[in-house]
């Protein structure tokens, strides 16, 4: 395979692209009506659970979304995330009742617990290691773009036509994805029909040690993120941010720019040096947020945010497939995932609990997620290659 852009991006990539930006759309444009939803319900006191579900599940199913990645195939186990999403989307109006949303939510994590894995072992198959930088940053750009655009079409379809609207909105996004996948031919080469004995994991499913670098500082990085999407919401009412969705498309807009540069540049110098610069960037970035008292300094400090996690999040995800056995790029990924998520989730745990509903605590909150990205720095600067 030759390096010329029209070869390395052949039809199939930027379908997985594409398919990635309705998927990602699918889910997160329920997001922002959820809340209200749930308390209409009668469950406003179980609001905390509709993302820690999500994400818990999510964690759990990596394991068996590597296993399954290698063994029966990249497209199924993608296939197979995009249907969860139709399924659990056209279920909202029927389950209506506090119990039933929440075990809607749990199912639903299976979505990103298995799509995204698949679809970076079906890139690292098909984009050789001198541009996986680069096309993280593609894919990972094609699922932001679904994460940003996804709210603001769902509000829209909530407000004009009604909620049970938005969740039939949302499958119908979900049955895009699938549509495109079913164009896309297998890269595993030695494809597996399913049994029932893919579903044993063990502790080789659970941790690839040949990822344990980017892993380790996907874990600590992710920790930011937890805490910045917990915690920010609040900080911006308290300067005086009243549209708090603002803060999170600074982020967005700001992650988008740097990431197709991040990837390439990972490319050309190398992984380790491009996420030296990011983790203390992202470091430099929480501190500005912690000190931040006006609405012009918790702009900034966000804006850095964005991009030191844009640049993070690709390197990572490249550094992890060119770390990986090429007979298991499923499990590396799926840690690497994994990580992630326990990272996010102990971001959101920590920083809720060390904010208090104490805007007093703003700064020692974003200190402690900045020294975690500082040790990630640190790590990486006395690492022996």
């Amino acid at each position: 395979m030759t390096s010329s852009s029209n070869r390395v991006y052949t039809l199939p990539f930027w379908l997985v692209c594409i398919s990635s930006l309705f998927f990602f759309a699918s889910f997160n444009m329920m997001i922002p009506e959820l809340p209200a939803y749930l308390t209409s319900l009668g469950g406003a006191d179980y609001k905390g659970l509709i993302i820690s579900l999500f994400t818990l599940t999510a964690m759990v199913s990596r394991p068996f979304s590597g296993k399954l990645s290698d063994t029966i195939g990249r497209v199924p186990v993608m296939l197979f995330g995009a249907m969860v999403c139709v399924v659990c989307s056209l279920a909202y109006p029927v389950l209506t009742s506090v119990a039933g949303f929440l075990f809607l939510r749990l199912v639903h994590g299976f979505s990103t617990g298995f799509t995204p894995t698949g679809q970076v072992a079906f890139l690292s198959d098909i984009i050789p290691a001198q541009r996986r930088g680069e096309a993280m940053g593609l894919l990972g750009t094609a699922g932001t773009l679904g994460m940003a655009g996804g709210p603001a079409i769902g509000g829209l379809v909530a407000y004009e036509f009604g909620l049970n609207a938005l969740f039939y909105c949302s499958a119908f996004f979900a049955l895009i994805s699938i549509v495109i996948l079913f164009s896309i031919r297998e890269t595993l080469t030695t494809k597996q029909r399913f049994e029932v004995q893919h579903l044993r994991v063990g502790p080789t499913d659970f941790f690839e040690p040949l990822v344990w670098t980017p892993s380790l500082v996907m874990a600590l990085t992710a920790f930011a993120y937890g805490t910045v999407f917990t915690v920010i919401p609040d900080f911006g009412n308290w300067v005086g941010i009243k549209n708090k969705g603002l803060l999170f498309t600074y982020i967005t807009v700001s992650s988008l720019f740097v990431r197709l540069v991040a990837g390439r540049v990972s490319d050309r110098v190398g992984r380790r040096p491009v996420l030296l610069v990011s983790t203390i960037l992202m470091a430099s970035a929480l501190v500005v947020v912690g000190l931040a008292e006006t609405k012009s300094w918790l702009i900034i400090g966000v804006v850095m945010y964005g991009l030191a996690q844009g640049s993070t999040s690709p390197t990572l995800l490249a550094w992890a497939t060119d770390l990986s056995n090429p007979l298991f790029k499923g499990r590396g990924v799926a840690t690497l995932y994994i990580f992630m998520e326990l990272g996010i989730g102990l971001g959101a745990l920590g920083g809720g609990w060390l904010f208090a509903n104490e805007p007093d605590n703003f700064l020692i909150t974003f200190a402690a997620a900045a020294c975690l990205s500082s040790v990630s720095f640190v790590y990486l600067l006395f690492r022996k290659k």
